[in-house]
């Protein structure tokens, strides 16, 4: 194994463009790539442009139909058809959606596939995390799902145990979906919880199919829970859950809409923290799967003030180059930032909460705290499905 962590890039990624009225703004993609530069991050890892994902490869995961009324939709979005979700105010048909959709998830694939044969160790693909697309529709500004498509390609090259770990705001549904009845794929997803937020899924209750008891796992976390809160659920749940299933590879998605800025969600998440659980994912994969980490983008909608941020961490951690918290934001981007937007860029890497200080759950819990309620239930549900004490 090489050893070296690559970032998978193409321009033309920035062509996922819902129009200038959607929420998913395709400037934080280049914007996080600028930052990336500016901290030199490009010369810690290689950078690499995979091929689009062709049919064969969108198959491990979505229906023929479906690809054929994206394609449709995609050479006339007059043509979109709302029965698979295309043409609907969350996912706007536009001209060559197919085409860099299956760019983006062909990004993912290839990070898996370099990951798996040892030509890297750790892969980034901030573009991708669209974890919302199911094998039949688009879903939540999600056309093709990527990472379900990373993890079928890693199943199909021979992997026999994937971990996937889902830390946006909103539920991974997409993912767990098309792993539902699959005990090779373990998928744990923290969010918000669904009687507050999109898509509606994510209970404790939904534990996998019969055939695959405890493969899902869902901590849904009460609307305003902050840094403290959202550690102490990932590290009560995650950790064990990585140690007794051992993954080959553990895959991450990474959506910076937990933060507290965030205009689409309900939690208070700083940048500190998501940076904090990036760290604690790169170790894990460390600990429990031989270092074979893939770590992908996802939602995210403060698109100046913190998802280049958010995912310029992401990108350091993988490298083996992290960036400090208190690091300054280089000047110049912050001028591409203003030249671009109008609005001016942060000055700091940091929110000013690190270190996060949060409490471990074998200190103890609060019967009576809404945050450890929602813990108990995930570990409640789950933990004994998989032999282990909730």
């Amino acid at each position: 194994m090489s050893g070296h962590a690559q970032l998978m890039w193409d321009e033309a990624v920035t062509g996922y463009d819902f129009g200038p009225q959607h929420p998913m703004n395709p400037v934080r993609l280049d914007l996080t790539r600028s930052l990336v530069r500016a901290f030199g991050l490009d010369r810690r890892l290689d950078v690499v442009a995979a091929r689009p994902a062709g049919e064969s490869t969108l198959r491990l995961v979505h229906r023929q139909d479906y690809i054929d009324a994206v394609k449709a939709a995609s050479a006339d979005p007059r043509a979109a058809d709302s029965a698979y979700g295309i043409g609907t105010v969350d996912d706007p048909a536009f001209t060559r959606m197919h085409e860099v959709s299956a760019l983006i998830a062909g990004q993912s694939v290839g990070a898996a596939e370099a990951v798996w044969r040892g030509d890297a160790l750790h892969a980034v693909n901030f573009a991708g995390g669209l974890h919302h697309a199911m094998p039949g529709a688009a879903a939540g500004f999600c056309v093709y799902n990527d990472a379900s498509l990373a993890i079928a390609r890693l199943l199909e090259l021979g992997a026999e145990r994937v971990a996937y770990v889902d830390v946006d705001v909103h539920h991974g549904d997409g993912v767990q979906a098309a792993f539902w009845d699959d005990p090779r794929v373990l998928t744990v997803s923290l969010h918000e919880h669904p009687r507050t937020l999109f898509p509606g899924t994510g209970w404790s209750e939904e534990t996998g199919a019969d055939s695959a008891e405890g493969s899902a796992v869902n901590v849904a976390l009460p609307a305003g829970t902050g840094d403290a809160g959202w550690l102490r659920a990932f590290h009560a749940v995650v950790p064990e859950l990585l140690a007794d299933f051992r993954p080959q590879v553990l895959v991450s998605q990474h959506g910076a809409d937990t933060h507290f800025e965030d205009p689409l969600a309900h939690l208070a998440v700083s940048l500190d923290a998501q940076r904090a659980v990036q760290a604690a994912c790169h170790d894990l994969a460390h600990e429990h799967a031989d270092g074979r980490w893939l770590a992908l983008g996802g939602g995210g909608y403060s698109v100046v003030d913190v998802v280049p941020r958010s995912w310029t961490h992401l990108v350091g951690i993988a490298a083996g180059a992290p960036v400090e918290p208190g690091a300054e934001v280089p000047e110049e981007w912050r001028q591409e930032v203003f030249a671009r937007t109008r609005l001016p860029g942060p000055r700091r890497m940091t929110d000013g909460r690190w270190p996060v200080e949060w409490a471990a759950w074998d200190a103890g819990y609060d019967p009576a705290d809404r945050l450890d309620q929602a813990v108990l239930a995930a570990r409640r549900a789950v933990f004994p499905l998989r032999g282990l004490l909730a």
